[in-house]
């Protein structure tokens, strides 16, 4: 989800800690969504994975997606634009997204997805480009005014569905995942910023091969895309199954 690369070569040098990064929150996303699944099947009552510390917990999950999702699009395109990649990782990033919106659409029509974490990953990574050549405290200051727009500004002008992903209308309909531009572009940015400030400084950390641990630990954070799009699929079935041996 927060990088969607194509695959590397086994032993190409990267930032291993950003590989690792994105691991971790892959784990947070296959934990929370199994969360949710408990809730789905009963085994857990209804809305565990919606109230408390698990929203807060899917709330950082989601922030950390599209935070990493800024860093790496100054690492691909912050020394320079090289459109054919950028264009090919918003096209798989786009159609992955609209994949999530039909899928969902049929199985639960009600809450379908039509402006989740894809959605906001691919319209952040267009707006992005508009702060690759600002100093990283302009796009810190826009971050945090961002963040906080929602929370004072909202118009009733924008609660027609082909502005929701504004996230400035007073009412959108139900949904199982909605990560609108405001204030989730804040995330994105706050890792486009702190990204080109540690690069421009000299002290972003240097790719490098990693050991087989380290790479065996990465390797999830590689193909993010793939994962995020499996793994509910798979948690499903595997209840599913327990689900009908128990009867």
């Amino acid at each position: 989800m927060a990088s969607v690369t194509e695959a590397e070569p086994e032993g190409v040098a990267r930032i291993v800690a950003l590989d690792l990064a994105r691991t971790a929150a892959l784990a947070g996303m296959v934990i929370y969504h199994f969360t949710f699944d408990l809730a789905l099947f009963g085994y857990v009552p209804p809305a565990t994975a919606i109230t408390g510390g698990w929203a807060l917990f899917a709330k950082l999950v989601a922030g950390s997606f599209l935070f990493l999702a800024g860093v790496s699009l100054w690492l691909a395109h912050g020394r320079g634009m090289r459109w054919p990649a950028f264009w090919r990782r918003l096209g798989m990033v786009t159609g992955a997204a609209v994949l999530i919106t039909a899928a969902t659409y049929v199985a639960m029509p009600q809450s379908f997805i039509y402006f989740g974490i894809l959605h906001s990953i691919a319209a952040c990574s267009l707006i992005g480009l508009a702060f690759l050549r600002l100093p990283a405290p302009v796009t810190l200051a826009v971050a945090v005014a961002v963040f906080l727009l929602p929370q004072y500004v909202r118009f009733d002008a924008l609660n027609a569905p082909w502005f929701w992903w504004t996230g400035l209308g007073t009412y959108w309909a139900p949904t199982l995942d909605y990560e609108p531009v405001f204030p989730w572009l804040a995330p994105f940015l706050a890792g486009l910023a702190l990204a080109r400030g540690l690069d421009l400084s000299g002290r972003l950390p240097r790719p490098r091969v990693p050991g087989p641990v380290a790479r065996r630990l990465a390797w999830p954070g590689r193909h993010s895309l793939i994962i995020y799009l499996v793994h509910q699929p798979v948690l499903i079935a595997g209840l599913w199954l327990v689900t009908q041996a128990i009867r």
